[in-house]
């Protein structure tokens, strides 16, 4: 690795920007005390990005107790109060958008156009859906159910909220996993991935310009050994929501429930691409390069396992092949770069590996190398097409995240469909096909948390995201998170004033 050139700096100054620390606590950045470091890389250049003091369990309890003594006044604070500050939590935000958008380049890869065009709008998004979201925390209508008494349901914050967030979209898992806790009135204390923390602690910084007070966003950047098990276990933290592998996810899950705690995960996925023979070829192969290429391939709803019905399979496999080679890959802050470097060599050689193994049984259409060139220094990967490769095989089953798409045959729609749901994963598909009738059963039949139909990545901040399965339960953006992030309460007022019930006479005495 090398110190950071001008470049980098120029790129976005995170030395500069984070000299404090890389731990926001109580309103403030602070420099973490594990006694170890860490450091941000550029995986375009190689080029250091930033050194940081890792959080250590010291740090996560101060984080805690911030969190903690922030809770009664926000969750006081009226649904009003709280969607004003959201609203100008949105405002900040948009303002400081080529920022974020640059920061977010810089740390991850990704082509500047998908962080100008795609994360941080979807953020400024949730933002703003979430500050009018604020004032629809509704319950039940009153009502006399029982004919003596009046029920009504209430919707209350859980309290503190520790939140692990991933490496792949580090910015809008922080707006997903911040905004629907602290719309419902939580506060909550976020560990984003080591590797990726500037934007989250940008996103703390600007919460606290709009208004928000200190302690109710916090965040530690530390490693999820450390830092991780220690804010999952921790006895004040209400609820965990971890965002992640399905491997790591069963952990989180099991120090969690030790301490009984609100559980939230969204895990991996192995998203299928269902291609029936009316669809429309040249659509399929586009969504088919760009579901699949969208982030360079991280992306827990890609398009990684693409089924094509037996009369179309051949022409998709060729069509695809050739739109992928058209994919410029290159430098995130060049102009006309489509795709960017995997975050990180160890991603990038994981990826390899994968494609590598698969050669003895498959075969490998175009891609299946890192470029060179001038981009020998970064965590490149060309796009690449498997196709005729065994259902049970690794790369049909296993999450390889990167820009890898596997092509299979199917000849009937019963064996489409029984192909699409045979992963252990069910987070997002996608369905082609220009009958209603035929689209409309693999909506029902697919087993996935999203499933669209002619199209495969979109979401919006009204609608819910979550998956089925080993992909995890609960759901991110929309009013149904709301369900994860609150406790629901049942009050019931009797309306008799009798003192001796007719019921009671179940218990004791007679009629």
């Amino acid at each position: 690795m090398h110190n950071p050139g001008n470049a980098t700096q120029d790129r976005f100054p995170a030395q500069d920007r984070f000299a404090d620390g890389a731990q926001y606590i109580a309103g403030r950045l602070t420099k973490g005390t594990s006694g170890r470091t860490h450091t941000v890389v550029d995986p375009a250049t190689g080029e250091d990005v930033l050194t940081y003091e890792l959080a250590g369990p010291d740090d996560v309890d101060a984080a805690v107790a911030a969190a903690r003594e922030a809770f009664p006044g926000w969750a006081g604070a009226t649904p009003g109060e709280r969607s004003d500050a959201l609203h100008r939590f949105a405002a900040v935000l948009a303002e400081r958008a080529e920022d974020f958008a640059r920061a977010e380049s810089l740390q991850c890869g990704k082509p500047l156009k998908l962080t100008r065009e795609f994360d941080v709008p979807g953020t400024v998004d949730n933002a703003a859906f979430f500050a009018g979201a604020a004032r629809h925390l509704q319950g039940q209508s009153a009502g006399e159910y029982s004919g003596d008494h009046t029920s009504y349901v209430r919707r209350e914050p859980i309290g503190v909220v520790g939140s692990i967030a991933p490496w792949n979209y580090p910015l809008q898992m922080a707006a997903w996993k911040i905004l629907p806790a602290i719309a419902a009135g939580n506060t909550i204390v976020l560990k984003p991935a080591e590797i990726t923390p500037l934007t989250s602690l940008m996103f703390a910084q600007a919460a606290t310009e709009a208004g928000i007070p200190d302690g109710v966003i916090n965040i530690v950047s530390g490693t999820g050994r450390e830092a991780g098990e220690h804010l999952v276990a921790h006895p004040d933290v209400a609820m965990t929501s971890f965002t992640g592998s399905t491997a790591v996810g069963k952990r989180v899950a099991e120090v969690a429930t030790a301490t009984v705690k609100r559980l939230h995960l969204e895990l991996g996925g192995k998203a299928p691409f269902l291609v029936f023979d009316d669809a429309d070829l040249d659509a399929a192969v586009h969504g088919a390069v760009a579901g699949a290429l969208i982030n360079t391939g991280q992306d827990c709803t890609a398009a990684t396992r693409a089924y094509v019905q037996r009369p179309l399979y051949e022409a998709f496999v060729e069509k695809t092949a050739a739109l992928m080679d058209t994919v410029r890959v290159g430098d995130p802050f060049a102009p006309g770069t489509d795709l960017g470097p995997l975050v990180s060599h160890v991603q990038r050689d994981r990826v390899a590996a994968f494609v590598d193994r698969a050669r003895s049984y498959a075969r490998v259409v175009c891609g299946g190398e890192a470029p060179q060139d001038g981009l020998k220094d970064g965590a490149y990967y060309r796009p690449t097409l498997i196709a005729d490769a065994a259902q049970d095989s690794e790369v049909v089953q296993s999450e390889i995240f990167g820009p890898v798409l596997v092509v299979l045959p199917f000849d009937t729609d019963d064996e489409g469909i029984r192909l699409a749901n045979d992963t252990p994963y069910g987070l997002a598909a996608s369905a082609w096909s220009r009958d209603v009738y035929r689209a409309n059963r693999a909506t029902r039949e697919i087993k996935a948390g999203c499933v669209w139909v002619n199209d495969h990545i979109p979401i919006i901040s009204e609608m819910p995201h979550g998956g089925y399965q080993a992909s995890g339960f609960g759901k991110d953006m929309s009013a149904y998170s709301f369900e994860e992030y609150t406790q629901v309460k049942h009050v019931m007022f009797d309306n008799t004033a009798v003192a001796a019930k007719d019921w009671h006479r179940t218990v004791f005495g007679d009629r």
